[in-house]
């Protein structure tokens, strides 16, 4: 057997071409070497068979819904959490709010925990959809996804609460999403690996909740990786969780 990584599309394709032109030349040798005057006989040759892994269809769209799925839930979070929290400034009952004897991390709980909800049920009906009318493989735990999904989820909607603690309005908080969520979802890896990227793009995605998000639901779904496979992602997205929900926290300020 002969593994080709094709994560580097261009690397794996000249690896494939050489080692298909070896096996070529060591047939053709043998053909040559079995050629004689004595009766026909049955030549001595390799047969090659291939065999795609995770995918053995090549359907590219067990490859792309994953991502899209991931760019719903995304956007969902940063759009919906921020927005609540900008329109009650600009209507102006944030204030009743900031009088109030609440903590400030009793604010960010209450705006986190119901678009949290939200968002689990969005990601639960797309992959309903995914299964029923695309037929998209799943491979791995649903509840380790799920969880996954959870912690991603409060990294987004932290930095949601976040941005909106330093707009002040509507359109303000739009414009920031807007220009992070292209950046996000350029960069993680939906179109192009990120291991096909430079090098710069690859340490940028270690701060991109949305890059860890994107490699769990695929190595999950796809190649039905269990815990122990995807640690990184896992501290990686805890730690962006902790600090965006730190930030959120920090930032909001009250009059009281």
């Amino acid at each position: 057997m002969i593994l080709v990584n094709a994560i580097n599309a261009t690397s794996a394709q000249l690896s494939w071409i050489y080692l298909n032109g070896v096996l070529r030349d060591y047939n053709t040798r043998l053909v040559m070497n079995s050629i004689d005057f004595k009766p026909v006989t049955p030549t001595l040759s390799i047969n090659i068979d291939n065999r795609f892994w995770y995918n053995p269809t090549l359907d590219y769209r067990f490859y792309l819904l994953p991502g899209i799925l991931v760019i719903l839930v995304t956007a969902i979070g940063l759009l919906l959490a921020g927005m609540n929290v900008v329109k009650e400034k600009e209507t102006g009952t944030i204030e009743q709010l900031n009088v109030s004897p609440i903590k400030k991390y009793q604010f960010i709980t209450a705006k986190l925990v119901p678009f949290l909800i939200i968002g689990i049920i969005d990601f639960a009906f797309g992959l309903a959809l995914g299964k029923v009318f695309f037929n998209i493989p799943f491979s791995g735990s649903l509840l380790l996804l799920f969880g996954y999904a959870t912690i991603f989820l409060v990294a987004i909607l932290g930095l949601a609460l976040f941005f909106s603690t330093i707009s002040s309005s509507q359109q303000q908080y739009l414009f920031v999403v807007y220009f992070v969520l292209m950046i996000f979802v350029l960069m993680s890896g939906i179109f192009t690996p990120v291991e096909s990227m430079p090098l710069w793009a690859q340490k940028f995605n270690t701060i991109n909740p949305t890059a860890y998000f994107m490699r769990v639901i695929r190595m999950v779904m796809l190649k039905g990786s269990d815990i122990h496979d995807i640690l990184p992602e896992i501290r990686g997205i805890t730690l962006i969780a902790i600090s965006t929900i730190s930030l959120a926290i920090w930032q909001y300020r009250k009059s009281a």
